[in-house]
């Protein structure tokens, strides 16, 4: 019994397509995180003065820090717990597509902003809400898609960062636990909205 053989080219463009998008999606990360490590050394540099931008609860003229507040810190410690797992998950969720990351994050800052302008108290700034929806993005990716390689990501990012769940719940006053809720639903959010549509595909 023979089986159908992948043609050379074929083969070749589509392992091309996939080092092109991960090339892309690393730039474009590792971008973002460098304009953070940068803000955030302008902020210590300025004694804080940066971290007015974060989100004021309940001040509507504050509203359109939502979009500010996901990329400044606290402080270099609280950047530098963020780092890794922005990346890293960040990465993961980039792979797919340079537009639909983007698209996935203005959900997740909107969904996770409002939410913390709503709910929360005092000042709240930081890329965990980032984290979050990249975590909610990609576990979304595996249930909606269906795709193997979206289930396996899935998989392996629920063993590694699985215990991330627990930031969703009240515990330390410092840590907005409505952050990590909403940006946790807005990357849900996003990867059914910009779930791949078979059906009107057929």
């Amino acid at each position: 019994m023979s089986f159908p053989q992948v043609p050379e080219k074929h083969r070749s463009d589509g392992l091309a397509a996939h080092g092109a998008r991960a090339v892309s999606a690393a730039a474009l990360v590792l971008g973002i995180t460098a304009v953070m490590w940068v803000l955030e050394l302008a902020d210590y540099a300025l004694g804080g003065t940066l971290d007015q931008f974060g989100i004021h609860a309940h001040d509507v003229n504050d509203l359109p820090d939502i979009f500010t507040a996901p990329f400044m810190h606290g402080s270099i410690g609280h950047l530098m717990g963020n780092t890794l797992p922005f990346v890293i998950l960040g990465f993961l969720a980039a792979m797919r597509g340079i537009g639909k990351f983007l698209v996935m994050m203005l959900i997740v800052i909107v969904v996770a902003g409002l939410g913390v302008w709503t709910l929360s108290t005092g000042n709240t700034l930081g890329s965990s809400v980032l984290v979050f929806g990249f975590f909610g993005y990609l576990l979304g990716r595996g249930v909606f898609e269906l795709r193997i390689a979206d289930v396996v990501i899935a998989a392996g990012v629920v063993a590694v960062y699985g215990t991330l769940i627990f930031g969703v719940l009240p515990q330390d006053p410092r840590i907005s636990w409505q952050g990590h809720l909403f940006g946790l639903i807005g990357g849900v959010l996003s990867a059914w909205v910009l779930r791949h549509r078979r059906a009107a595909a057929d």
